[in-house]
């Protein structure tokens, strides 16, 4: 049955949906963020999560007190509510890690031979694998051309991995991960998805996929913490050496040698980030208390709604990897003639009130094949509502029917209205940042 939505609410409540941010013009308005592909707010479910651990936050796994019980059983717990989203296979092992870029490194330091990577990959998807040699495969102009030129690439000699985003960080745009997954074993390798942008918008069950590895970020999937996941096979894993040397990856250690601890504990030494990792948790469990049909519904409306709009206005050109895209998820990306993006980024927080990214989104490579030396990237989550989709359209129509009201510089690549009235430190004054700092 066919979910019924209401593509004018929100779907999830998450912290700052009421946050008032001051006007270059003067005034304030309500904060329209599209910035979520870089941080997403926290939902409220894991913030009330967070508040009812804190006060038990004490040592992980070594200590007897009563608090540093409770902390190592959420710590712990937390693994099979992020194995349970993933639905993880019995071999594979969830690793607590900083972010999806720690992940990665971590990973890279594991795999026993090279990697093969598409051109169109995030940074932190494409740096880490030259230690036992990267090859780098560049996309072509629809999904088939890209396959069959991984195939050529895989087939040519031995690989290790496979190694691919799950969804653009540039444009959204989702490549067919199960047939990836399938293509990278018969050619005897092994397939690493980089999920940071897939998770927050889909369903992944790894068992189906047959994905091998896979990372992401709790600060993109609304659990902003200060914590990552790696989930993989353990055989690699437990072979390789530890990701950092230190207490909680020994079982014994002596003047001349060490046993090292099997995965995870193998690559989590030191203490951890538990209330990273509760905070994950919670995501994940939030997130698969939605029904997958309305998730994926509700975020199409919006983001057909966006590029429609958009589309519509004079000057604007959405951005594209490919023509034959099986799918995208609500990341929107997009040039306005005439106008830089980042000035068109400074136009739309000052005298809108919209946070939107501007730049080069940490992938040079894909940015420098489709000719463009900066866009604009708009990103639609679970907070996102029709009105503020249609706010944006309307500035962004604004700005190329009349152009900005305001003036605008750049200063070392960063454009700022000229003056700027808006107070930028912690401030206490209505319509102010709060002030945090104490």
């Amino acid at each position: 049955m066919t979910a019924v939505i209401d593509p004018t609410c929100a779907l999830a409540t998450v912290s700052g949906a009421d946050l008032l941010v001051p006007l270059v013009q003067g005034g304030s308005s309500g904060y329209a963020n599209f910035d979520l592909a870089a941080s997403a707010p926290a939902l409220t479910q894991v913030t009330d999560r967070i508040s009812q651990l804190l006060p038990y936050y004490a040592s992980v796994h070594r200590g007897a007190g009563y608090a540093s019980r409770i902390s190592t059983e959420c710590y712990e717990a937390s693994r099979g509510a992020v194995a349970r989203f993933l639905d993880a296979g019995d071999d594979q092992v969830v690793v607590f890690t900083r972010n999806t870029t720690d992940a990665l490194n971590l990973l890279a330091g594991c795999v026993p031979g090279e990697t093969v990577v598409l051109d169109i990959e995030h940074h932190a998807n494409f740096l880490p694998w030259t230690a036992r040699g990267r090859r780098v495969v560049r996309a072509a102009g629809t999904v088939e051309e890209t396959i069959r030129a991984v195939i050529g690439e895989l087939c040519s000699k031995p690989t290790a991995l496979l190694a691919v985003t799950g969804a653009s960080n540039v444009t959204g745009e989702v490549l067919p991960l199960a047939r990836l997954a399938t293509i990278a074993h018969q050619c005897g390798a092994r397939i690493l998805v980089d999920a940071a942008q897939l998770a927050p918008h889909r369903r992944i069950s790894l068992r189906e996929s047959g994905i091998d590895y896979l990372a992401f970020s709790g600060h993109k999937l609304y659990a902003p913490f200060g914590a990552g996941v790696l989930v993989g096979r353990r055989d690699w894993l437990d072979a390789a050496e530890p990701y950092l040397a230190g207490g909680g990856a020994v079982r014994e250690v002596g003047t001349a040698r060490v046993d090292w601890a099997a995965a995870p504990q193998r690559h989590e030494a030191g203490s951890p980030n538990v209330l990273g990792a509760a905070a994950i948790a919670a995501a994940c469990d939030a997130l698969a208390a939605i029904d997958a049909t309305e998730l994926v519904a509700h975020e199409r409306f919006l983001a057909d709604r966006l590029r429609d709009g958009l589309a519509a206005v004079p000057g604007v050109d959405l951005v594209r990897i490919w023509s034959d895209s099986p799918d995208t998820v609500g990341i929107v990306c997009f040039t306005v003639a005439g106008y830089a993006p980042g000035q068109v980024a400074a136009y739309l927080s000052a005298e809108h009130a919209i946070g939107v990214r501007d730049g080069r989104f940490c992938a040079h490579p894909l940015l420098s094949r489709l000719g463009l030396d900066a866009a604009l990237r708009a990103s639609i989550g679970l907070g996102t509502t029709v009105a503020d989709v249609d706010r944006l359209v309307t500035a962004i129509a604004t700005l190329v029917d009349h152009g900005p009201t305001w003036t605008y510089a750049a200063t070392d690549g960063h454009w700022n209205p000229v003056p700027e009235t808006r107070p930028l430190t912690p401030d206490s004054r209505a319509g102010a940042a709060p002030c945090l700092l104490g």
